[in-house]
Formats: C-alpha cells, sequence, structure tokens
C-alpha cells in the first residue's frame, strides 16, 4: 500500500515514513504543499493513504485535503497539525478529512488511526494478510511468522520488525535512524522523539547494528545471513542473489 505523507518538518516526515514502512507502506515524501500538489494531480496519482500537515509552504494542507479527495476518491486522509482550534478540525472534517491529529502527537495514536481508517475500507486485512518472501525467506505479518526454506525460525519483536520493513521494501536503503524508529515504536519515549524534545542518539543507532548482528548469528546456519548488506555510513539492506 502507496502512502502519501506531506510534511515540512524533515525529520518528522522521516519519523513518519518509518513507522508506517514498519506496517507495510510504501511512503513518497512530500516537503511542501506545492511539490505535493504535483503528485496528487499527475496522472499517474495512486495512494492508499495521505498524511498531510496544514502549515506548508507553496500550497496549505486546508487546499491539499479536498484536492486528495477529488484525485484519489474513499482513500483516508489524516491531518497532523499544532492547530489545535476546535473550529480548524470541524472545518477540515467537513472538507474531507477523515481524521485529525494535534501536534505533538503519540506514534502509535497516529498508527491506530491509520489502522482504522484502512480497516474501515477494507485495506487494513489486505495488507496485513500479505505474505512476504525474498530469497528463501517467507514473514507472515498477521502470524507473526518467520521461515527459511519452509522452516520456522523463532525471532525476537524487535528482529521480526526490522526484517519486515526490509521484506516489505527490498530494494530500499534504509538508515539506522530509520530501523530505530521502526524497531522502538512502542516506546513510550519516541513521542518525545517526534517532537523533537529527545533526539535519536548514536548509542540508539548502534542498538540496530546489534540487532542486525544477532539476526545474522540466527541465519547463518541457514545460509541467508548474507542476504543482509550494510551499507557503510548509512545503514542497511537486503541483497539479491
Amino acid at each position: 500500500m502507496n502512502a502519501l505523507v506531506i510534511e515540512d518538518d524533515t525529520s518528522l516526515n522521516e519519523i513518519i515514513c518509518a513507522c508506517l514502512a514498519g506496517e507495510g507502506y510504501a511512503c513518497t515524501s512530500a516537503f511542501s504543499g506545492s511539490e505535493a500538489r504535483l503528485l496528487l494531480q499527475a496522472d499517474a496519482a495512486s495512494f492508499d493513504l495521505v498524511i498531510t500537515d496544514l502549515m506548508l509552504p507553496g500550497c496549505p494542507g486546508e487546499e491539499l485535503v479536498p484536492l486528495a479527495r477529488r484525485r484519489l476518491g474513499n482513500v483516508p486522509v489524516i491531518v497532523v497539525s499544532a492547530k489545535a482550534a476546535v473550529d480548524d478540525r470541524v472545518a477540515l472534517l467537513r472538507t474531507g478529512a477523515d481524521d485529525y491529529l494535534v501536534k505533538p502527537f503519540d506514534l502509535d495514536e497516529l498508527l491506530a488511526r491509520v489502522d482504522a481508517q484502512t480497516r474501515a475500507r477494507g485495506g487494513a486485512a489486505r495488507m496485513h494478510d500479505e505474505v512476504l518472501r525474498f530469497g528463501a525467506w517467507e514473514l507472515s505479518p498477521e502470524q507473526r511468522a518467520f521461515a527459511v526454506d519452509g522452516v520456522p525460525l523463532r525471532l525476537t519483536r524487535t528482529e521480526f520488525d526490522l526484517l519486515a520493513a526490509l521484506m516489505a521494501h527490498p530494494d530500499r536503503v534504509f538508515t539506522k535512524r530509520d530501523l530505530y524508529l521502526i524497531a522502538c515504536r512502542d516506546d513510550a519515549q519516541l513521542a518525545d522523539v517526534v517532537s523533537g524534545a529527545v533526539p535519536v542518539m548514536p548509542t540508539d543507532e548502534k542498538t540496530v547494528v546489534t540487532h542486525m548482528g544477532n539476526l545474522r548469528t540466527k541465519l547463518k546456519p541457514t545460509g541467508t545471513d548474507g542476504y543482509l548488506e550494510t551499507v557503510w555510513g548509512i545503514g542497511f539492506k537486503l541483497r539479491r542473489a
């Protein structure tokens, strides 16, 4: 499923995309209203979810919401904004938004609202039921099961979530920051990261390296540890045979 994330705060845009990637979404980022408008007006525009800020350079979110509704039909459109007035929220809901979160917000709540909106349209069931495959690997997000050549392999929650993100986007290079946010999205302190109050520290990124090392150790007996490729200075991706 494809998501369009419209947010001019680069860090917040990256955080939202990383979290959605952990849920199986392929994300397109727009960092201005004018960029988002071009994406929505393109003939090939095809998104299953739109998350947008309101105060954007070039074109305000108040104009993008009805445009997204006209161009994309019945897809979830969720607004995230610092505007907290009831009148603002009511106006956006009346012009086509499905939900409205006031910044700073909790990522768990955002994911829950995304899930509620897609489930109401039948999309979440399709996404969660999809079995991911890469070489000898097979991963079921719904059953939280992972196997190599049909043989189950026990993973921790963090290891499973990291592999799910990589397998959902096998050609993408994930930064260690991306993977940290995906693996730790249930952390109660993550809301502080979203708000900018707490940065992602080098020690947090080392945690990702540790988890990836543990994954390689578990996968080595299967002969598929080489699927995990380190992109030096950046992060990790999957290596195709």
